[in-house]
């Protein structure tokens, strides 16, 4: 394993670089008179998630980086709360917010994992 330089080295950072990037392209099949509504706050909250957990490894403190963790966390549950309203709302399919779904997932737990080291609980 590589030597962790910058937030761009982080695997949770890279898979929330991801999320964001599906959570965009989901969208661009959502109707129009979304744009405005569902579709800027789901994408809002997805780019929230890879640019706090950035935001929270440049912090000075182990208890800022958890703190912005924490707030990553937050953003990824308003994304996939949003991903859930859109499925229930038809503008997607089912196979088509999967791979999203999993990996809300994957970075919540990651987030977790890393948080958790970090507050020593």
């Amino acid at each position: 394993m590589g030597r962790i330089e910058s937030h761009r080295d982080l695997i949770v950072w890279q898979k929330a670089m991801d999320l964001a990037v599906n959570v965009y392209k989901l969208c661009s099949s959502f109707p129009p008179d979304e744009r405005f509504r569902l579709t800027s706050q789901i994408t809002r909250a997805a780019s929230s998630v890879p640019a706090n957990i950035a935001e929270g490894h440049a912090r000075a403190t182990r208890k800022d980086y958890a703190r912005f963790l924490a707030i990553a966390k937050g953003s990824l549950m308003e994304a996939e709360t949003f991903l859930t309203l859109a499925l229930r709302l038809e503008y997607l399919a089912g196979t088509q917010a999967a791979p999203t779904q999993h990996l809300i997932t994957e970075v919540s737990k990651m987030i977790t994992a890393i948080r958790s080291k970090l507050v020593g609980s």
